[in-house]
């Protein structure tokens, strides 16, 4: 299965060819040239990892990285074409797991996202196979019996394994496809993909509330 990784460039020529490569490292990327456009996109859905252009239009890559870092610790890979020591420094005291200096080779870049996501651990659960074209999720090969609003919360969930989610996040995973939810209907849809997983692998404990916070996915 494909990590997602979101790529935020505002040089297009550049977000295609980072993207070209993604795909061929086997990445499912998505591109966006406008910062606030990505951190509306990472609150409804955090993808796996971040490639962070410094110098963006409007919300700038360090206003971002802050903004990301007030609710996520995904990993984010900063570029720039700056190269000055302070920038650097910035870049990673703003909460950046890398930082790369342009002109950089996507080789490279792909070899570091490979990194950072080992060490993170940051990727899709292994006990959950998801199939994103066609909305479905099979539990160590076994298909779960999902609703829209299950299978995008348990998309969500799942594909950050380790990684709190608030019932806000979940809420706009769910908002994103134009589903009916709230609060409330979060802890139902919860309660019901619990019964799902224990339908198919029992006692298995995959979905874990987090007191005040909102939940966990352990898998």
């Amino acid at each position: 299965m494909s990590t997602d990784i979101m790529i935020v460039e505002d040089e297009p020529e550049l977000a295609s060819i980072i993207a070209d490569y993604a795909r061929a490292a086997d990445y499912q990327p998505t591109v966006f040239g406008d910062g606030a456009e990505a951190l509306a996109a990472i609150r409804r859905a955090p993808p796996s990892l971040v490639v962070l252009d410094l110098m963006l239009p409007g919300l700038d890559g360090l206003a971002l990285c802050r903004e990301v870092r007030a609710f996520s610790s995904l990993p984010i890979i900063m570029v720039t074409a700056r190269v000055e020591e302070v920038d650097r420094l910035l870049g990673l005291d703003t909460g950046a797991d890398d930082y790369l200096c342009k002109p950089f080779s996507p080789r490279e870049l792909m070899a570091r996202i490979k990194a950072i996501l080992r060490r993170a651990g940051n990727v899709a659960a292994p006990a959950f196979t998801l199939d994103a074209a066609a909305r479905r999720i099979a539990l160590h090969g076994q298909p779960l019996d999902l609703t829209p609003s299950e299978y995008a919360i348990l998309a969500a969930l799942a594909r950050h394994p380790g990684q709190v989610l608030s019932r806000a996040q979940l809420l706009d995973a769910a908002s994103a496809d134009n589903l009916e939810a709230n609060d409330r209907a979060i802890d139902s849809h919860v309660k019901n993909l619990r019964r799902k997983i224990e339908a198919v692998a029992p006692g298995l404990e995959a979905i874990r509330s987090i007191y005040g916070l909102g939940y966990r996915c352990d898998l």
